[in-house]
């Protein structure tokens, strides 16, 4: 994960926490997030590069549209990355805690 844009990351979360998405919901789910358009010039080449690194897999709905799904090694990378992040957020509590 640590060779991910964070925009690629933020694909990821996305990715994880909707029941295969296709490119339209992602799109909509970040740019509720970052609160402005997300092109899909910036979108879709994003995708394909969490494709080709094998984290995340394409599928078919029909002709037009994909949808998108984490393989076992993007889930692994998450739980890892959300385990590497619990240790300073869990350690920042526990200082602010004691103060």
């Amino acid at each position: 994960m640590y060779d991910l844009t964070g925009f690629q990351r933020d694909l990821l979360y996305v990715i994880n926490g909707l029941d295969e998405p296709h490119g339209l919901a992602i799109k909509e789910e970040l740019e509720d997030y970052y609160e402005k358009d997300i092109h899909h010039g910036r979108l879709y080449p994003n995708l394909d590069t969490l494709v080709d690194k094998g984290l995340v897999e394409k599928g078919q709905v029909d002709r037009r549209t994909n949808y998108y799904t984490l393989t076992r090694r993007g889930q692994r990378e998450i739980d890892a990355r959300s385990e590497w992040e619990a240790q300073y957020i869990d350690e920042k509590e526990s200082i602010e805690a004691a103060n």
